[in-house]
């Protein structure tokens, strides 16, 4: 059973030109660098420092596996980038309201 849940998942990335391992990679690769960047911008905005960078850095990780998406896929269904859209939205929200928690909470890492 497994073997047929791999074959189907290849499958998938031969049919929109996404290597699956390389898209798991990068998504589950960029999530030490997300919270690095997350803990940069409430370090910074303690200390009444510019959190741009850092921010950017955040978005850019934010997204990075879809950016591969984006590039190297081929014939992606429209509701895919609708449900991705929908998931960016989301967790953008989520993490700007949990990252404001944190600026705003005393002496908490």
């Amino acid at each position: 059973m497994l073997a047929e849940i791999n074959l189907w998942f290849l499958s998938l990335g031969e049919q929109y030109g996404v290597n699956p391992y390389i898209f798991g990679a990068i998504y589950v690769g960029a999530i030490p660098f997300f919270l690095a960047s997350i803990a940069w911008v409430v370090k910074r905005a303690r200390a009444g420092r510019s959190t741009v960078l850092p921010t950017m850095l955040a978005g850019f990780f934010f997204v990075s596996a879809y950016l591969y998406l984006a590039v190297v896929g081929r014939n992606i269904p429209v509701w895919v980038w609708i449900f991705l859209a929908a998931l960016i939205a989301y967790g953008a929200w989520s993490t700007i309201r949990d990252t404001r928690r944190k600026i705003t909470a005393p002496g908490e890492p």
